[in-house]
């Protein structure tokens, strides 16, 4: 990829690390575990959430509050109500957050609430907003595009480094494919080939890769394998009510003991599962 000057790796050792926290970073030995709700939807909901999983090894909150939905009619998302939300429960819980982004007039009061902007796979060539982004001092999480080949891909990050941010973690969320048995083909080898290519941290979405709960724990455990620096998983805290992907959300229970599993998967590739979160009792400011 010979004008991915800035995402290309220059030799097998050349791997950024990505802060998210002052103790949690993406790229290093540790995976990052991001876990919640596809969106936010109250603060009881949320603070459940945090509840359960800043006692065990998920480092990190997320929860859409801008949600680009198919429909026009379904639920686009709390907006502002939702980023109070998160910025409360982040406080409380001492839990970094991830959130979409869509816009960029959302992107100065996302970064004001959030740890790590979010581009959804239907943003990832939308070129003005990545430039933007490229301009903010918060890491940026790209997720792969529907139908987005690995060049592509690439380059989309190559716009948000280009405009000055070095911070963006690359995101495999599975692409589009003619079998609907499964909501996307999760792209395993698109992970290795990225760890090979560039020098960014490489994620994986199971979630919204395979659709369905039941398959979620099987393809986490390879991509841990295959060499992903992290995950993003769904989970609520009564998946079936969920107001969006809800055939997909693994209940909390679900999340902690797959978060367990990893761990000798994790240790058996020369990686480890961190301790999670310590809650503190500091409220947000108003």
């Amino acid at each position: 990829m010979v004008n991915a000057k800035l995402a290309a790796q220059s030799h097998p050792d050349h791997q950024t690390i990505v802060k998210l926290s002052e103790t949690v970073a993406f790229g290093g030995k540790e995976l990052v575990i991001i876990g919640g709700p596809c969106t936010v939807e109250s603060l009881e909901q949320m603070e459940t959430v945090a509840q359960k999983l800043s006692i065990s090894s998920v480092q990190a909150l997320r929860g859409g509050v801008y949600k680009p939905r198919t429909s026009p009619y379904a639920f686009q998302g709390m907006a502002e109500a939702g980023l109070e939300v998160l910025a409360r429960v982040r406080s409380l819980y001492n839990m970094p957050v991830v959130t979409e982004v869509m816009a960029i007039s959302q992107i100065e009061v996302v970064a004001a609430h959030a740890d790590m902007l979010q581009v959804g796979s239907r943003n990832m060539q939308n070129f003005d907003l990545l430039k933007a982004l490229g301009q903010v001092d918060k890491p940026i999480l790209l997720k792969r595009g529907l139908a987005a080949t690995i060049e592509e891909f690439v380059m989309a990050a190559e716009y948000i480094l280009s405009h000055g941010n070095p911070n963006v973690v690359l995101c495999e969320r599975g692409i589009r494919s003619f079998d609907d048995y499964t909501r996307n083909v999760l792209d395993l080898g698109a992970v290795a080939a990225l760890k090979q290519i560039t020098h960014l941290p490489v994620i994986v979405d199971p979630s919204h890769a395979v659709g369905k709960r039941e398959l979620v724990a099987p393809v986490t455990k390879a991509a841990v394998a295959c060499g992903a620096d992290g995950l993003i998983i769904e989970c609520h805290p009564e998946p079936e009510k969920s107001v969006s992907d809800a055939r997909q959300a693994l209940s909390l229970e679900d999340m902690v003991n797959l978060v367990d599993a990893l761990k000798p998967i994790a240790t058996a590739i020369g990686r480890t599962i961190g301790a999670g979160c310590t809650p503190t009792p500091i409220f947000c400011a108003a």
